[in-house]
């Protein structure tokens, strides 16, 4: 503790994570609202955190800071469960969707930049204050934000860049929180797009009802096995993503060799070894997959400084607001059409939400909360972490450079 700030260690701030966490599910239980639309219960109990923060901070000058050196780790898992809970058959299912879903999310980031460029245009501001209220700090998240920041100030004049980038990210990011549940609901119950009861039943790709209990196929060897295999995929994809950057120069992000690493083990080891218990599919994977995403997602917002967004001016807040309706009117006219008018169809709805305005792990967080009340959405689950964590981060230094004229 310093004289205007509190931290609190790395122990104290994950086991905080796990009590929000919790304090998430009693509020979604007690408050219809919250659990009718959907709203994931990381989002309910890290957004009250933040704002008990805020309040802190308005009243007592404090900043309230939490340690989060386990938030890369549990990213890292949740991705690398996710790959390997994929089959090539079912990647090659998902072929024409995924470019389907490829071509509308490079239209919609094109779109997201037109409205926000468009208005700083109308209001007389530079072309890159408008980017930041676009793909820079929406689609692109924080750290294109913070890494684009300092070339917006010295290069087109955007004071205050980083700080303005920061700030819409963070606001951004609640917005996805709260968008994708409703939307999601929207589309099933209203557009006809329920899963078939008739249907086939899927196992899960990820996490198990969260009112049940954990059946007997959850064990501690069970457990230890996904852990083991979770953390080989780890180790690989670390590797594979330093020998890209040191090869070739290409910077994946860490979290998208892991879940490549995932998928290529699945569909090689149990092939090769074909007496091997293999955790794929497991209901001990899918509680140690839950467990990461929820306690990431729910130390990311409970750490927001939300005293930032004070810095946000008037033209950036009528910009997030128009970027909203935006995202909301793409995916009700764009994506769920053209996905299909199916299930599968509505939860990647509530996915693009995630990623439009906030970042991949949000949009997983808004499908899973959607599929734990409607069902499992295999096709989902595979084909938008491909688009928004990979083919995105490879697409927007190019959008971003298109509209700055270079």
């Amino acid at each position: 503790m310093t004289g205007d700030a509190v931290s609190f260690s790395e122990f104290v701030s994950f086991n905080l994570a796990i009590l929000v966490y919790f304090l998430g599910v009693r509020l979604n239980k007690k408050i219809p609202f919250l659990r009718h639309y959907n709203i994931p219960e990381p989002v309910s109990g890290g957004l009250l955190v933040a704002l008990l923060a805020l309040i802190v901070y308005l009243g007592f000058g404090k900043e309230i800071g939490f340690s989060l050196q386990s938030r890369d780790y549990l990213l890292y898992c949740f991705f690398t469960a996710i790959g390997l809970n994929a089959r090539f058959s079912d990647l090659a299912k998902g072929g024409k969707p995924l470019l389907i879903l490829l071509i509308l999310t490079v239209g919609y980031m094109l779109l997201q930049n037109a409205v926000g460029t468009g208005v700083a245009a109308a209001l007389g501001l530079p072309a890159g204050f408008g980017l930041l209220g676009g793909t820079i700090s929406l689609v692109g998240g924080h750290g294109t934000a913070i890494a684009w920041g300092p070339k917006l100030v010295s290069d087109y004049g955007v004071v205050g860049a980083v700080e303005i980038g920061a700030a819409t990210a963070t606001l951004g990011l609640i917005a996805a929180s709260l968008l994708g549940g409703p939307v999601g609901n929207y589309l099933i119950e209203r557009r006809g797009a329920k899963p078939d009861p008739d249907a086939p039943e899927e196992a899960p790709m990820i996490g198990i009802e969260s009112d049940r209990e954990a059946d007997t196929s959850v064990t501690h060897t069970g457990l230890m096995r996904a852990l083991l295999v979770l953390n080989i995929a780890i180790a690989l994809g670390v590797g594979l993503q330093e020998a890209l950057v040191a090869g070739i120069g290409l910077d994946l992000p860490v979290f998208v060799c892991c879940l490549f690493c995932g998928i290529v083990l699945s569909n090689t080891v149990p092939v090769i070894f074909k007496k091997m218990t293999w955790p794929a599919r497991s209901q001990s994977l899918a509680v140690l997959s839950d467990l990461a995403l929820g306690i990431f997602l729910t130390m990311s917002l409970m750490s927001l400084q939300l005293w930032t967004l004070a810095g946000l001016a008037g033209p950036m807040l009528l910009i997030l607001f128009l970027q909203i309706v935006v995202a909301a009117l793409f995916i009700i006219l764009a994506v769920f059409p053209l996905m299909g008018r199916d299930y599968n169809a509505a939860v990647l709805g509530a996915g693009f939400a995630g990623f439009a305005l906030g970042a991949t792990p949000t949009a997983i967080a808004n499908m899973t909360a959607v599929t734990k009340r409607y069902g499992p959405a295999t096709q989902a689950f595979l084909i938008l972490p491909l688009v928004s964590a990979f083919f995105v981060d490879l697409a927007n230094a190019a959008i971003i450079l298109l509209f700055l004229g270079g």
